[in-house]
């Protein structure tokens, strides 16, 4: 899975206010406008507000009631915070104060996260179709109709939008129209796309971005997104381990075992892995090697995946808390 299930309250200004300051305007490269960030590494390298000194006195500012399970994960982009339901809804709330702008419903619901570029917002729904709406006002663009539900979140590069489907499918769709530019299948339902260097990374595949072809497989079935740095894919496997693998290639170059599944999707920063696991850990993994810097027991699992900026990585975990930890040493 990549997201931590959270009922009733989204408590976004855990991530977006503190109570000394905000990001000042025109600070755009410190959004996260998609569940990867348009880096594939789930890390914000913009952020400078949050940091270990202050992190431990966040309190919330806001909070806004939805009343049903929410496994999307928030985007944010200019402001505003887009968030996925499972009340079948896509909501546009004010970063500042949780107000609700706009929100689109769907027919299924919405476990997709998703991911905003140029003015619209792209996301997928358990009513097995993928939308783009307008950002600005929630009105539907268009949407794309798959063969199964669409748990994946949106990935956009290039004015492509590369989803999976519970069809077992991959998609590229044309952004700006919603028309197929090609599909391959063999995918497992919920992983998120990664795009680098015109490859498409899935939870098994890598696909050539232009045509879907494929480059090179993976022997393991996996709900891990992946993440890609410096010419290498990590992603967690269910088989209980993570694995290092050659962007290029496919070729392992490090496996780590957790000693449980690591449905949980990795963050690469600075040279460390750090990613959940089920048995209630949160490794750092040396991303040359995969010798274990550091493991912080939480005690419940983590599916969610861990976000990195300024020398914290947040993560989310089945005992209703988010957790940060200093990158260093995992010191809670």
């Amino acid at each position: 899975m990549k997201q931590i299930r959270m009922l009733v309250l989204i408590l976004c200004a855990c991530f977006v206010s503190v109570a000394w300051g905000q990001q000042p305007a025109g600070k755009g490269r410190a959004d996260w406008t998609e569940f990867h960030r348009t880096n594939m590494m789930r890390w914000n390298p913009y952020e400078h507000v949050l940091n270990v000194n202050n992190v431990g006195k966040l309190r919330r500012r806001w909070s806004y009631r939805i009343g049903h399970w929410i496994d999307s994960s928030p985007a944010v982009a200019n402001g505003v915070v887009y968030v996925g339901s499972d009340d079948h809804s896509v909501r546009a709330l004010k970063a500042s104060t949780g107000a609700k702008l706009w929100s689109h419903t769907t027919s299924g619901a919405v476990e997709s996260s998703p991911a905003v570029a140029n003015g619209v917002v792209y996301v997928g729904s358990d009513d097995y179709n993928v939308y783009a709406l307008n950002a600005k006002t929630g009105k539907k663009l268009w949407n794309y109709t798959t063969g199964g539900r669409v748990e994946s979140s949106p990935t956009v590069v290039n004015g492509v939008a590369y989803v999976g489907s519970y069809d077992g499918n991959v998609y590229a769709l044309d952004a700006n129209t919603g028309v197929l530019l090609w599909s391959y299948g063999g995918f497992w339902g919920t992983s998120s796309p990664a795009v680098a260097n015109g490859v498409v990374y899935t939870d098994a595949d890598a696909l050539d971005a232009n045509s879907g072809a494929l480059l090179w497989a993976f022997p393991d079935e996996t709900y891990s997104s992946p993440a890609v740095a410096n010419g290498v894919v990590y992603i967690g496997g269910s088989d209980n381990n993570v694995y290092a693998l050659d962007a290029s290639t496919g070729t392992e170059l490090w496996i780590y075992y957790t000693e449980s599944y690591t449905n949980s999707s990795p963050a690469v920063a600075n040279g460390v892995v750090y990613i959940g696991g089920d048995n209630g850990n949160v490794y750092a993994l040396n991303a040359s090697t995969g010798a274990p810097l550091w493991i912080s027991p939480i005690g419940r699992w983590v599916d969610s995946s861990p976000a990195v900026a300024s020398g914290v990585v947040y993560v989310g975990s089945e005992d209703g808390n988010v957790y940060a930890f200093g990158l260093k040493k995992g010191r809670e």
